[in-house]
């Protein structure tokens, strides 16, 4: 199909913009219907299994309910990643993250349905995870499948993760500005101008189809605020820095569950099941997501011991279940955790007579929360902004995050949570400028086409007859030790020897020249693939080839090197 072939080569370009907007577009509707299905599948169960018909409502089960909710959800799960193969069961934004930096971006269909069916199970069972996370798994599964569908060059799945990932975040808190930034400083951990749009296009697609269809997600709404706030900017720091080591808590939580990992699966997740089952009982609060506990906060004053109990047992049991491996996400609870640390800090601070607005505490303590764990200021930022409606909120959201991720990383030392799980399996997801520059564009895009195919054994008029088509290269075909023979080299041995007669044979593999073993990489590679397989391999050029296999050209080394340099100078 010769239109989408040359859909594909465009997109071999970093600038291939109006191609990006368009796959932007598809990737904003599937991860748009994705999410509506996926909210589906957690508040369907949840009306027809809670007695009040409310989703999130655990608390109007009763005691042994709330205990037996988990551990069902433990054992149902366990079934289903049993009857899986176990390269199918990892989840999560930490495994999106592995993907994208050590498989090309590479998610598969099972992936997606295992996120699917049991994130919902997760959340459907009262376990203390969020949808958030599945979700942007979902998006970024959708935005690489599509890719791999069509048999776009692998720098272009990456930006479709980005859209997908943003679009997700869109749905899911109809914030499609802290959607884009989450996917830029989250996921593929660069801002650049171009990879924008097409997130952008992304995010705004599946927020108005979204909006579409079930309206507006529930905002969280603060009333007038001051823009005075020198009144509160001590507190606020003491805010940042309180939240910073409710975030440390959280994350050393996580560092030393996820280490419990090689424990079988069914102890691990019967583990979390009853666990979660026993602190339910005790604290109805801490089951799901827990978003009715933040409405509940503005609605009037808490009692501050139970807002302390509440936070301890959110801030410990979260990263318990998930280092246990329970497919649910964090982005969700971080939330809860920071408003319960910015209404304690208000309710204590009343306590002792001072006039504090526990509507603000709460509400930059969410953002505050959510940046230090995972390392997004600005998108926290941005997502107080946007869930908020207020633009009050933004200097003493700054204020608070700041702090926050300042004492959780200068002070305690601590990783975000995703790269905290990355680590203990041994990965690293930051990536090298080098690595960032040369995943932007794709093989095809510094192709050379000068390539001739040839035999090993040729006459010396069948060699002048090559050389008369002035390529640059020769592909030598000899089984499996196929070679690239420079066209110089050939040309200057027919210089030496004049005299010989036409119909005497060459071998080419044997005249002096420089070849190169004709290593093989798709046209779709990026050009960090490239350079990874020149190093492993020790050549300077490698043979380009189709999806179909047929060689197309070859890429040179030193073609890598000028794109770099020249990206760098811009």
């Amino acid at each position: 199909m010769p239109s989408l072939e040359h859909f594909r080569q465009r997109l071999s370009h970093f600038e291939a913009l109006p191609q990006l907007v368009m796959l932007g577009i598809i990737a904003g509707l599937c991860t748009g219907l994705v999410i509506l299905l996926f909210r589906l599948a957690i508040e369907l169960p949840q009306h027809w299994l809670l007695p009040s018909g409310i989703s999130e409502d655990f608390e109007s089960l009763t005691a042994w309910q709330r205990f037996c909710f988990p551990v069902a959800g433990s054992l149902i799960l366990l079934i289903l990643l049993l009857t899986i193969p176990r390269l199918s069961r990892s989840v999560g934004i930490p495994h999106l993250l592995e993907r994208l930096n050590y498989h090309q971006g590479r998610l598969s269909l099972a992936d997606l349905l295992t996120q699917f069916v049991g994130g919902a199970i997760a959340l459907g069972s009262g376990h203390s995870v969020g949808r958030e996370g599945p979700a942007v798994y979902l998006g970024g599964s959708c935005g690489s499948l599509i890719g791999q569908w069509l048999k776009l060059p692998n720098n272009t799945l990456r930006i479709l993760i980005g859209c997908g990932s943003a679009a997700s975040i869109a749905a899911v808190f109809n914030t499609p500005l802290a959607g884009v930034i989450f996917a830029m400083e989250v996921i593929l951990l660069e801002y650049s101008i171009l990879g924008f749009i097409p997130v952008i296009v992304a995010a705004v697609v599946a927020d108005v189809l979204v909006q579409l269809v079930i309206g507006h997600a529930a905002e969280l709404r603060l009333p007038a605020l001051s823009t005075e706030i020198l009144p509160e900017l001590p507190l606020l720091l003491i805010l940042g820095l309180a939240v910073g080591l409710v975030a440390a808590a959280f994350i050393y939580t996580l560092q030393r569950t996820v280490r419990l990992r090689r424990t079988p699966l069914a102890v691990r997740f019967m583990i979390a099941g009853v666990l979660a089952g026993v602190v339910s009982v005790a604290v109805p609060e801490v089951m799901g997501t827990g978003y009715d506990s933040i409405e509940q906060l503005f609605d009037g004053p808490a009692v501050l011991d139970l807002l302390l109990l509440l936070l301890i047992c959110k801030t410990l049991l979260t990263p318990f279940v998930i280092g246990l491996g329970i497919p649910g996400g964090i982005i969700g609870p971080s939330l809860v955790i920071g408003a319960l640390a910015g209404a304690l800090l208000a309710g204590f601070a009343q306590y002792l007579g001072f006039n504090m607005p526990i509507d603000l505490f709460t509400t930059v303590g969410m953002g505050a929360m959510m940046g230090a764990i995972l390392n997004a200021p600005l998108a926290a930022l941005i997502a107080l902004l946007e869930l908020t409606d207020n633009s009050a909120i933004i200097l003493p959201g700054m204020i608070a995050i700041v702090v926050s991720n300042l004492t959780l990383r200068s002070l305690f030392k601590r990783p975000s949570a995703f790269q905290a799980i990355l680590e203990a399996q041994g990965l690293d997801a930051s990536q090298a400028p080098l690595a960032q520059a040369l995943s932007r564009a794709a093989v095809g895009s510094l192709l050379e086409r000068d390539l001739v195919s040839t035999h090993a054994l040729v006459t010396v008029a069948e060699a002048n007859q090559l050389l008369k088509a002035s390529p640059r290269w020769f592909l030598i075909e000899q089984g499996e030790t196929n070679a690239l023979l420079p066209m110089g080299d050939l040309a200057r041995w027919l210089d030496k020897h004049p005299a010989e007669q036409d119909d005497l044979c060459i071998e080419l593999m044997q005249i002096p020249a420089g070849r190169q073993e004709a290593i093989p990489i798709y046209s779709r590679a990026t050009l960090h693939e490239a350079w990874e397989s020149m190093v492993a391999h020790d050549v300077s050029v490698l043979l380009v080839i189709s999806n179909q296999g047929t060689p197309l050209g070859v890429i040179r080394r030193s073609q890598i090197e000028e794109y770099y340099n020249h990206k760098q100078a811009l």
